[in-house]
């Protein structure tokens, strides 16, 4: 099926810098794929369309990608961002048994349907603001049973809505209750599970916390070897709360990405460099959590680093589900440009899902649109509290609002 759009203001994002911009322009499809981007006086003539939209001057730009999301999850944290608020620190409410494994008790405790219907509001929120890819992350059942649940619950998500669903195996993200004190034991046990969740096609890349709370370097190791065993790209949670030479190991196995980055050092911005490794940036955490040391923006442009930008949509350090205000975070508490924090939402974070086929405007292209009720693209991160998507394309197909 051939679709037309015009009368377009299109930011295609094609190119190392800028926003490809094209004043008056026109996008055609065929199927799923993007045929033809440019002005619209240049469209070839004698075009046969099978569906026509005039766009009245709406803003067009790559569909928004979300490369870093918790969705499926049982139950809420409000009680712990009080306690924050009364002084506790992340740390301390994990060593004390709430955190993770609060929401591990109220996920093992939830039905696949209560599962299934909590994450779909929030997909369907996250599609409602431009979103046409995310990634959806395992690691709140930290059993073989529950880890498999949730990772079919994410499945199905990727099946009955328009949106493209990748799936990301974090058992390692918590030592559950029943390896209390045996940590090793549960990397052995997390590993053996992987096999068969490959086998049932379940996991597109295997992640993995690497901190003082969660998991040693050493351990994490075990983990990506599994992976690697399996040809599963990796990623990592790294370097967050403090330095613990993770995205430099995640570098030596080629990672897709390593997020989060607050306490990133030289070593890691380097060996992410040489690897082509993403660094995914989450400002909601860092809001959420009141953290107060930046990730090191700079350094990572200096060394030439691909700089994504998610949501991380979790119930203990970021319930957000707006990823337009994640562009004005990432501006206004990491200093990205307007322009990066979009390409960080759309190119970058395809390329921290291993996904080059989307992520810009260009022939060739997977036909993921947003379309915007505003006239430039800078304008998505200066607005917040407003939503101007006015739809969708995915994959050729419109998803309007």
């Amino acid at each position: 099926m051939k679709t037309l759009w015009r009368r377009a203001r299109i930011a295609t994002l094609a190119g190392e810098a800028g926003w490809g911009w094209i004043e008056r322009g026109a996008l055609m499809a065929d199927g799923e794929a993007i045929a033809w981007v440019g002005a619209e006086a240049d469209l070839p003539r004698g075009l046969v369309l099978d569906a026509e939209h005039d766009l009245d001057g709406a803003l067009v730009t790559p569909g928004l990608i979300d490369c870093h999301t918790h969705l499926v999850y049982g139950g809420h944290r409000a009680r712990e961002f009080e306690l924050r608020l009364q002084g506790a620190s992340y740390e301390e409410i994990a060593r004390a048994g709430g955190g993770i494994r609060s929401t591990v008790a109220a996920t093992r405790a939830a039905s696949d349907e209560a599962l299934l219907a909590t994450a779909r509001e929030r997909a369907l929120a996250l599609l409602g603001e431009g979103v046409t890819t995310l990634e959806i992350k395992s690691g709140y059942g930290l059993s073989a049973e529950h880890e498999a649940r949730c990772l079919r619950i994410a499945r199905r998500l990727g099946r009955e809505l328009p949106l493209a669903v990748r799936t990301t195996c974090l058992s390692a993200h918590a030592v559950p209750p029943e390896y209390e004190g045996r940590a090793d034991d549960y990397i052995d046990a997390a590993c053996a599970w992987l096999p068969s969740l490959h086998a049932e096609g379940l996991v597109d890349a295997v992640d993995a916390f690497c901190e003082r709370i969660a998991f040693t370097p050493a351990q994490t190791r075990r983990v990506f070897d599994a992976a690697k065993t399996l040809g599963l790209p990796v990623k990592l949670h790294a370097e967050q709360l403090s330095d613990q030479g993770g995205a430099a190991l995640a570098a030596e196995y080629g990672a897709l990405s390593c997020d989060h980055l607050e306490f990133l050092g030289d070593a890691g911005i380097a060996a992410m460099a040489r690897a082509g490794t993403v660094a995914v940036l989450l400002p909601g955490a860092f809001y959420f959590l009141r953290e107060t040391k930046r990730p090191p923006v700079d350094a990572l442009r200096a060394a030439r680093v691909p700089i994504a930008v998610a949501t991380d949509h979790n119930p203990g350090s970021s319930p957000v589900l707006s990823p337009l205000l994640m562009l004005n975070m990432a501006c206004t508490l990491f200093h990205l440009t307007p322009e990066e924090a979009l390409r960080g939402m759309t190119l970058h974070g395809a390329l921290a899902l291993g996904l080059p086929d989307r992520g810009t405007l260009a022939p060739g292209q997977r036909a993921d649109l947003a379309v915007w009720g505003v006239e430039h693209p800078n304008e998505l991160a200066y607005w917040f509290g407003r939503n101007p998507c006015r739809g969708t394309v995915i994959a050729g197909r419109e998803c309007v609002r």
